[in-house]
């Protein structure tokens, strides 16, 4: 195996464990809002003045469905970016006046997040799938 094939190979398999290890995580810790939700239970924190309600929605979608899409790795940039934008919220604004050892945990999230907003998924992932036969569709359709 050349040397470029094993690096692209080494990035591809640190990507996944990164993209699934991060999302089935963030899923385990939306869980719980995810309930509330279900349950009709919508009394939550209310950090930049959206309401409760739909604070707990917007919070449970970005931390159980958009964690979904990430450990599929199906939109990965564009589902990584609301997680870190809500893992900023969570340390900063709720978690603002708390010792650093309660922001930790969020502010690690919005790393671990942030770094697969900008890498994307790497290539053991549904958007490497999909994205070639996406542009060759395009293609197709510029030369017809």
């Amino acid at each position: 195996m050349s040397e470029d094939v094993s690096r692209k190979m080494s990035r591809g398999m640190g990507l996944l464990i990164l993209r699934v290890g991060a999302g089935l995580l963030m899923m385990y810790h939306g869980w719980g809002k995810v309930e509330k939700v279900f349950a009709g239970d919508f009394q939550f924190a209310d950090p930049i003045g959206l309401g409760p309600g739909v604070s707990l929605v917007l919070a449970a979608g970005t931390e159980f469905v958009l964690a979904g899409l990430v450990v599929v790795g199906l939109g990965t940039r564009l589902a990584s970016a609301p997680i870190v934008f809500t893992m900023m919220i969570a340390a900063f604004v709720q978690h603002a006046s708390d010792d650093f050892g309660v922001k930790e945990k969020a502010i690690v999230y919005a790393l671990m997040f942030l770094v697969l907003t900008f890498t994307g998924p790497g290539k053991f992932s549904l958007d490497a799938l999909a994205w070639p036969a996406i542009k060759r569709r395009q293609q197709r359709k510029k030369k017809a």
